[in-house]
């Protein structure tokens, strides 16, 4: 069943707001689009503005790095399905870059609404910057959110995308400043047994009894 508009910000650990979009690829059913794989649902301001295209386009040069990561983009503003249409040709005429990954024409606002991304102190007529990271069950991983005026980090959205994919996979923590390779944070002992074997067990960089790091 397809969920209801609301104004409430969907938060951390919610399940993914369900939604039907015509968007640039087709009609899109967002539940089918994330099923057996991680989603990045973005929002930008307005199509032929200069930070936006930027972002956009950053998005389609790593596009490989995200099928590689089993991580499908979907991107959306409040502007019409032929202002996405002309605004992704133009792009690609000047620059040779494609977004060839499904934008959404939200001009009810009906899915900006759904994730919070109209924020009035910000702006009433353009969605912020927002970043939804979403795993293949449904769940909400991570936002963030920027101003219409401050571009988003590539290389941090990246960062995050696969910290959480190492965390769900090994069952660890990332620290401070993480980077793929660099050694993780394992979970502290909640027993004595345990905290007897954690300070056996000499493949840990151990700074205290409640934080010790490995690598994978």
């Amino acid at each position: 069943m397809e969920t209801n508009v609301r104004n409430a910000m969907p938060r951390i650990g919610d399940m993914a707001p369900d939604f039907q979009a015509v968007t640039t690829t087709g009609d899109l059913k967002f539940s089918e689009y994330n099923k057996g794989s991680w989603v990045i649902l973005f929002s930008h301001p307005a199509d032929f503005t200069p930070v936006c295209t930027t972002e956009m386009s950053g998005f389609a040069v790593e596009s490989d790095f995200f099928k590689n990561h089993n991580t499908k983009l979907i991107g959306l503003s409040i502007d019409s399905i032929f202002s996405h249409i002309a605004w992704v040709n133009a792009v690609d005429e000047k620059t040779g870059v494609l977004f060839n990954f499904p934008i959404i024409a939200d001009l009810d606002m009906k899915v900006a609404n759904l994730y919070g991304m109209l924020q009035p102190g910000e702006s009433e007529t353009a969605t912020v910057r927002a970043v939804f990271i979403i795993d293949p069950e449904g769940k909400i991983r991570l936002i963030m959110y920027y101003p219409l005026n401050v571009g988003r980090n590539m290389d941090e959205i990246k960062r995050a995308l696969v910290a959480l994919q190492t965390s769900d996979e090994h069952k660890v923590a990332m620290p401070l400043n993480w980077q793929p390779g660099q050694q993780v944070i394992v979970g502290a002992p909640k027993t004595l047994d345990a905290l007897k074997e954690r300070k056996a067990d000499a493949t840990l960089d151990k700074t205290d009894w409640y934080l010790a790091k490995k690598n994978l």
